[in-house]
């Protein structure tokens, strides 16, 4: 038992449920930063800084200044870095202040004149010292073209690295593979395994995959990254792929009121609603298994309270984010307006069953943990939903029954009011029988059952004289509807012992049947009893002539009309004549 219940405890902790945690956590942390920053401005802007990269390394960024926009001053100073860092000639940084902004030049050697590299504004500055601004751009420029030309003159080096790196990320995903195969199910504690199966659950050993994909993932990003950081040309395409992801996704194309969203935008969004929606779900079970149960409520009143507080829930946090997000939810009317419509008009069914679960939420004329029938299916209400309802079969079979058609047609519910039901058995017994002596046994085999109800108590009708049998009718009450076949089924095992060791005959069904002597009318063709009739007449004289021939009458069935022996002697005698 104590491992059965470690058991039950561990696949809990293993189940699935835990993405909705960490959902709660995702949105809780999007919702601090949302209110940190205050509503998110997601309108277009106009890029007012661009990078400086040298190798695909992005160093600063520069503003636009009154002759240039920002994009063509990175673009001009990105071009010149690249041409020095592929010249063989040694190139230094340098600062020059005589003019009112310092002017950053470079300086090639050879008595060469010094190149126009960039100038640095006060927007550039950003509000701190223009010659330390100078300073450090000065620094980091050097030092990535410095950079540059070492990676270019140890370019086999680095290849040889990357091979290196990527042999290495070949060998450890296959001994982590290993290792889960061979030993960590081994090292997993003897509590998680089934003692009916012998093998961990199944949640467990998802949860296992999972976290040795994520293993794999976490390894072959780590050799990727690394290769890519490596190598200059890889650094400059990783660079290029992800500034176009970032204006592919980035761009705000999609237009929504007076505002504008990217791809990005609508994608978080939709990630934080499917967030709120797994916190609503989390309430709800916390708020169904933890709160109400004490409560002492019903279940159907538990379900209803749970139900209304997973929708207000919903829509109040949809509300919220989309408020938080500046979404203006004005745009939202005309979306209602034509929802409007297309539930008058074409979404007739789905209002209909709306309505209905709506009835049968908050009026429960049929609760959850009722025991039903409808229609030809009968079984125990699990849950009531908005559109439809979920019945629990006592072959453990799940049936969706739309909420209008339990409102519509007729259903039996053995527990409204009451659970309290009575069943019928009927019994034949043969004409042999005494009805006391059935009587006695029938309540004999009613009496001691635990299933059946004391108060009312058992009784026995007895109901007809039938053709071949005596009638008679068991009435029993039970409060449990949903065991109503087992207790059938106990009682006419019960019954027929008692019926058997009593010597009481359960009688078989009897018929009589009355043959009345005649002619059959067959219906014949004319030429068909033409051909009989003289076949039989042939047959008669065939056989007469044999007679004849051994001087004696043989008895034959042919003869329709037999004479008693004084007249055969002498018809035989006339005929000898």
């Amino acid at each position: 038992m104590a491992h059965r219940k470690r058991l039950s405890f561990l696949s809990k902790f293993y189940d699935l449920r835990l993405l909705r945690w960490f959902s709660i956590a995702l949105l809780t942390t999007c919702l601090i930063v949302i209110g940190h920053n205050g509503p998110l401005s997601v309108t277009a802007q106009t890029q007012q800084t661009a990078a400086i990269q040298v190798d695909g390394v992005t160093l600063f960024q520069v503003s636009s200044s009154e002759d240039f926009p920002a994009e063509k001053r990175a673009k001009d100073v990105n071009t010149l870095l690249q041409k020095l860092i592929k010249s063989p000639a040694t190139a230094t940084i340098t600062i020059d202040n005589s003019e009112n902004l310092p002017v950053l030049k470079v300086n090639q050697g050879n008595d060469q004149e010094s190149l126009y590299l960039l100038s640095i504004n006060r927007r550039d500055a950003q509000g701190n010292p223009l010659q330390a601004t100078a300073s450090d751009w000065r620094q980091k420029i050097q030092k990535a073209i410095d950079r540059g030309k070492d990676e270019r003159a140890n370019i086999g080096l680095l290849v040889w690295q990357s091979a290196a790196c990527l042999v290495f990320a070949v060998i450890i995903h296959w001994l982590l593979g290993r290792f889960w195969r061979r030993k960590l199910v081994g090292l997993l504690p003897q509590a998680t395994v089934d003692p009916t199966t012998g093998q961990q659950p199944q949640s467990l050993q998802f949860l296992i995959k999972v976290i040795l994909f994520l293993l794999r993932l976490a390894l072959w990003l780590w050799a990727i990254s690394y290769i890519g950081e490596l190598l200059p040309w890889t650094r400059i395409w990783i660079n290029r792929v992800i500034s176009v992801l970032t204006e592919t996704f980035g761009t705000q194309f999609i237009p929504a009121g007076n505002r504008s969203y990217s791809v990005s935008d609508v994608a978080l969004l939709i990630i934080l609603l499917v967030c709120v929606l797994n916190l609503a779900r989390t309430v709800q079970h916390l708020l169904r298994t933890r709160v109400l149960s004490a409560t002492g409520l019903s279940r159907g009143a538990q379900e209803a309270v749970a139900f209304v507080a997973n929708y207000v829930l919903l829509f109040l946090g949809t509300l919220v984010l989309l408020q938080l997000w500046g979404f203006d939810l004005s745009t939202l009317t005309v979306f209602a307006s034509v929802l409007g419509v297309g539930i008058g008009l074409g979404l007739q069914g789905f209002a209909k069953n709306f309505i209905s679960g709506m009835v049968l939420i908050f009026e429960q004329p049929i609760k959850v943990g009722d025991f039903v029938k409808v229609g030809e299916y009968q079984g125990t209400v699990e849950r009531i939903n908005v559109r439809s309802t979920e019945l629990r079969t006592l072959d453990q079979v799940s049936i969706i029954v739309p909420n209008s058609e339990l409102l519509e047609s007729k259903v039996l519910d053995w527990d409204h009011g009451s659970s309290i039901s009575r069943l019928q058995i009927p019994v034949k017994v043969a004409y042999s029988a005494s009805p006391t002596t059935v009587r006695e046994a029938l309540m004999d085999a009613a009496r001691d059952y635990s299933s059946i109800l004391k108060d009312p108590p058992p009784r026995v009708f007895f109901t007809e004289f039938g053709d071949h049998s005596l009638n008679f009718l068991l009435l029993v009450w039970v409060d449990e509807p949903q065991k109503q076949f087992a207790i059938k089924s106990d009682l006419n095992f019960r019954i027929e012992t008692i019926l058997r060791h009593r010597k009481i005959e359960i009688p078989l069904p009897q018929r009589d049947l009355n043959i009345r002597s005649g002619t059959l009318p067959l219906g014949l063709p004319d030429e068909l009893t033409t051909s009989l009739t003289e076949l039989s007449q042939c047959m008669q004289a065939w056989v007469k002539l044999q007679a004849l021939s051994l001087n004696t009458e043989p008895k034959t069935n042919f003869n329709p009309n037999p004479l008693p022996n004084s007249q055969e002697d002498s018809s035989v005698q006339d005929e000898n004549k």
